[in-house]
């Protein structure tokens, strides 16, 4: 069996997650992303804000030694939410659920929030397998995208 862990964040993760995120396939699967994915100031910046809100809980995700992604938590519009991203190479082999409830078990906030662009099957898999379950939906501009895009809004109660 793989071996995963979630570990506590540090600086020597961010060049991982940088190059993860100029994937254009898992950009455009998450949809909602940064506007110009290679802006690496702006990247740091943007996770420097993260890791100074004491209220955000982020763990980077470790298979077999490498750090294959992170899972965050963090508030917005007044809601607790989640989010994750698994680099490519980790893709259908179940690592993403397994982050996830490990990361559940970390992040105890209920109701706790998630979305998925409506056509990111794999996405709102691995949320259902870990509790969450469809509430609404919603649009935005999904700058990985250029376009409006379509979301599943789901809900963790327990």
């Amino acid at each position: 069996m793989t071996d995963l862990v979630l570990r506590d964040m540090t600086d020597a993760d961010f060049p991982v997650f940088f190059e993860q995120q100029l994937d254009a396939d898992a950009r455009h699967m998450a949809a909602f992303t940064s506007k110009d994915p290679t802006d690496r100031a702006a990247f740091q910046a943007h996770w420097a804000r993260n890791l100074g809100n004491a209220s955000n809980l982020n763990k980077t995700i470790v298979v077999d030694g490498q750090v294959a992604g992170h899972v965050s938590s963090f508030v917005m519009d007044g809601q607790r939410e989640v989010t994750y991203w698994l680099g490519r190479s980790y893709w259908g082999r179940g690592l993403a659920t397994r982050a996830l409830s490990v990361f559940l078990t970390h992040e105890k906030t209920r109701p706790l929030h998630a979305r998925a662009a409506k056509d990111n099957l794999g996405s709102r898999r691995v949320l259902e397998k870990c509790g969450f379950v469809v509430i609404g939906e919603d649009k935005g501009f999904a700058n990985a995208r250029g376009a409006e895009t379509e979301e599943f809004l789901l809900i963790l109660r327990s």
